[in-house]
């Protein structure tokens, strides 16, 4: 026979509003993290049609390419590897011992300066496009 107690607040979902930066940090970097784990197999199944010929792989890039949803894609890909990288060389300083005191602030700075290298990329992707 099982027999029920109470689990408190870790079944809670409304204990995601209690998060700190540090917290969202390692959800964001563990997320980006997968996704270019995702990102490297699709890689590899695209590059394994140069193994057939070479204008196979040039006609898979070429479909891919014309296709409004893989540019929009690139850009989301663009957006995870730029703060996957920030945040990456952020914590190394963090492990370093440097800017201990202001980890809050350099992860809005990751944040923020993804944000405006993935804007200012956005109408080189998009180029074409739509």
């Amino acid at each position: 026979m099982s027999q029920s107690y109470d689990r408190g607040t870790i079944e809670d979902f409304g204990r995601w509003k209690e998060f700190s930066a540090g917290m969202w940090a390692w959800i964001f970097h563990k997320f980006s993290g997968w996704v270019l784990i995702g990102y490297l197999f699709t890689h590899i199944a695209v590059l394994s049609t140069a193994t057939q010929s070479p204008e196979m792989y040039t006609q898979t890039i070429r479909s891919l390419e014309s296709l409004a949803i893989v540019r929009v894609l690139e850009v989301g890909l663009l957006a995870v590897a730029v703060f996957h990288i920030l945040n990456g060389v952020r914590l190394l300083f963090v492990d370093l011992g440097v800017g201990l005191e202001a980890q809050d602030k350099s992860f809005y700075a990751s944040l923020a300066v993804s944000a405006a290298i993935v804007v200012a990329s956005v109408p080189t992707f998009l180029a074409g496009a739509f």
